[in-house]
């Protein structure tokens, strides 16, 4: 397999050697009301940029604008509901977001689900909404289209990277975001489109998203979500939203960064680096 052959590049977090200032750029931060999305959102926001951010539940994204208004003022935060699986509500978010601040200078698609039994459900959200939401950032970035450039961050998980036993379709959807992610940061670097889209790729983090292991109603045809869980959590354990918000604020930040694939666990951060050939076993035929 081609990810036994992945290797990591420690890395250090030094924001002070980075070269992208935030102060008064725009970001789009998907998935934000809670969880990783909401550490993206306030990140970005205590480093000086506006935020608009978009989530399907209602209730807590206003709870998070009034918080929000309360510490950095209203003229930097925005909350749009709306969902990543319908192309027109996206659409629709990315003119408002225009309409109220301008520009749109970062794009992070972090919403994401965990339901085997759902999964097209899934596969909407997590590789469709990814895919959408890039496609459209890009349409409003690129020099081709007479923007300014900027980075789209898309957010996958260390099941990008491996398998999760009893989440093959989770695990399919991660990788789809890792191979996608790749290989539109070097087109966007041939074209000179001046947009540059990493990936970022935690492990198991604490957010709701965990509690969908808990869930049988959320589980495939095989295997128990929750056992498997607890398999891998007593491998990888659990880390902080905070920690994790820190790598997503160094692949926005380091223009040297295009096409990175960025892991964080209780480790650290590193790099990945990837094959550029295939490794291949003969077999008897």
């Amino acid at each position: 397999m081609l990810v036994e052959k992945c290797e990591v590049t420690s890395i250090y977090c030094d924001l002070s050697l980075l070269t992208m200032s935030l102060k008064d750029k725009v970001a789009l931060v998907t998935g934000a009301a809670q969880g990783l999305g909401r550490g993206f959102a306030e990140i970005l926001l205590k480093n000086g940029a506006k935020v608009a951010f978009l989530d399907l539940n209602e209730t807590l994204g206003k709870d998070l604008q009034d918080q929000f208004n309360e510490i950095y003022g209203s003229d930097r935060t925005q909350f749009y509901p709306g969902d990543v699986a319908s192309h027109q509500q996206f659409k629709d978010v990315f003119q408002k977001v225009l309409h109220k601040f301008g520009r749109i200078d970062i794009v992070c698609n972090n919403a994401g689900i965990l339901n085997e039994k759902d999964w097209e459900k899934t596969v909407s959200i997590n590789l469709s909404g990814v895919v959408r939401g890039t496609y459209l950032a890009l349409d409003h970035m690129k020099k081709q289209r007479g923007g300014q450039g900027g980075v789209i961050v898309n957010v996958a998980s260390l099941a990008g990277l491996i398998l999760l036993p009893g989440g093959p379709v989770y695990t399919a959807t991660k990788h789809g975001v890792v191979g996608f992610s790749r290989a539109l940061a070097v087109t966007s670097e041939v074209v000179d489109a001046g947009v540059r889209i990493n990936t970022l790729c935690p492990e198991f983090v604490r957010t709701s998203l965990l509690d969908s292991f808990k869930s049988e109603e959320k589980a495939g045809p095989f295997t128990s979500l929750q056992a498997v869980a607890q398999s891998l959590l007593d491998k990888f354990s659990i880390i902080e939203v905070e920690e994790v918000a820190k790598a997503f604020l160094l692949l926005v930040q380091d223009e040297s960064l295009n096409g990175a694939v960025l892991t964080v666990g209780r480790d650290g951060a590193a790099l990945m680096s990837f094959p550029t050939e295939l490794q291949r076993t003969p077999v008897a035929l």
